[in-house]
């Protein structure tokens, strides 16, 4: 069994600023037993297409070394949330991963663009500034394989079905749904998933705020393969904890065999 923290907080124009808030979070969610730490999507940033181009850094640029050294400093697995990264002039939404020596053991590109336009609620056009990414991404720790995915990522049932047959036991999820979509499909969205597929499923969302271009729902949230909430939070920036057991995982799956019950030949 071991610990997972959520910082759910806020990015603004200030980068340095955010690099700061981060560093005080993660530290706040090791000392409080966290051996992995998460950060939520676009969190060195304001999440606003007119800002990643401009935050956007290079894989080896200064919000990945920071992260870097932030993880062996702690000895954490620490998920980096996303960050605008630019390759060949494009820009992806892109997860960074790091072990408890510093090194980067994994980079998930949200494969999934938010481009929605919903009546009397958002419209958000991701593809017009990002590119998405193609590969799937399961961590191999010594705790127990982790996926990552992004966001609107979660609202495709295939993708986290890929994930658990690689051999994921908990999949973390930086995320930022809005006040139209959160309220209606955010716990829903997650327990479903966690439930499907008989995982733990940590979603790490960004903080509200009020001032800011983007207002997330935030509610972070670790849901258990039984589909139970761990540990639920609000909108307010706060650190959610959650204790995962992977023997639990295959508890759940001895006496409820969905995953032995497919008919892969059929569908």
């Amino acid at each position: 069994m071991f610990r997972i923290g959520l910082c759910q907080i806020d990015g603004s124009s200030d980068k340095k600023a955010n690099l700061k808030l981060a560093s005080e979070y993660v530290r706040r969610a090791a000392d409080g037993g966290a051996q992995v730490v998460s950060l939520p999507e676009m969190w060195n940033c304001p999440y606003a297409a007119k800002f990643f181009r401009t935050a956007a850094e290079p894989c080896d640029g200064q919000t990945v070394e920071f992260m870097s050294r932030l993880a062996e400093e702690l000895k954490i697995y620490l998920i980096g949330g996303s960050i605008p990264e630019i390759e060949d002039g494009r820009i992806y939404n892109t997860s960074f991963s790091f072990d408890r020596e510093g090194r980067m053991i994994g980079r998930f590109r949200k494969v999934h663009l938010f481009d929605v336009d919903i009546e009397g609620g958002i419209r958000f056009k991701e593809s017009d500034t990002l590119t998405p990414g193609n590969e799937m991404l399961v961590l191999d720790t010594d705790l127990c394989k982790i996926g990552v995915a992004i966001c609107y990522d979660v609202r495709f049932p295939e993708w986290f079905r890929k994930m658990t047959l690689s051999g994921a036991k908990l999949v973390v999820l930086p995320a930022a749904f809005n006040m139209t979509t959160g309220p209606a499909h955010w716990d829903l969205t997650m327990r479903a998933r966690a439930l499907d597929n008989q995982i733990y499923l940590a979603a790490n969302a960004r903080a509200w705020d009020s001032d800011g271009p983007y207002h997330s729902y935030g509610n972070s949230c670790i849901v258990s393969p039984w589909g139970d909430f761990v540990s639920h939070g609000d909108e307010k920036t706060a650190i959610i904890y959650g204790d995962i057991d992977p023997d639990y995982v295959e508890k759940i799956r001895e006496q409820l065999p969905l995953l032995r019950h497919r008919r892969p030949e059929l569908y």
